[in-house]
């Protein structure tokens, strides 16, 4: 049995900045699979971006990386 090792990445990505691409280009070397959890609502005043378009922008913008 193959032992496959699982990060999940947790924020809200509003927006997602070069800091977290770099982050998870990092562990995408480390780690089998990466999980972005894109958090449905943010805290933060003055969201910039729906879920939807946070979900949207992250999967283009990491496909090349995560989808090797």
């Amino acid at each position: 049995m193959e032992n496959h090792k699982t990060i999940i990445y947790p924020g809200t990505f509003d927006p997602l900045t070069l800091g977290h691409l770099d982050l998870i280009k990092r562990v995408s070397s480390l780690f089998d699979n990466v999980i972005i959890a894109i958090a449905a609502t943010s805290i933060k005043n003055g969201a910039m971006f729906s879920c939807e378009e946070r979900v949207a922008m992250a999967r283009e913008v990491v496909a090349d990386i995560l989808l090797k």
